[in-house]
């Protein structure tokens, strides 16, 4: 379920601002890694793309959104992991 406010803690933070696609996913992919499971990752990134790459990941690798948002041309995700 998507959340819409802002009171989610993060265990760890991919900072992917400034790259463009395919590198934020696989850098999350590589940052999921280091975390436990039950734990959230939040991920910033700058590129449109991540909008549509990231719920997708999640999808296929059982992950879940807890929210995603828009705050000044950064896309900021939080991302429990399986």
């Amino acid at each position: 379920m998507i959340q819409e406010n802002n009171s989610l803690n993060a265990d760890g933070v991919l900072d992917a601002c400034g790259l463009f696609c395919p590198e934020p996913v696989m850098m999350l992919h590589n940052k999921i890694r280091d975390i436990q499971s039950g734990q959230v990752l939040q991920v910033k990134a700058t590129d449109p793309s991540t909008t549509r790459d990231i719920p997708k990941f999640c999808l296929f690798l059982g992950h879940e959104l807890l929210q995603h948002q828009e705050v000044d041309g950064v896309f900021l995700f939080w991302i429990k992991k399986a």
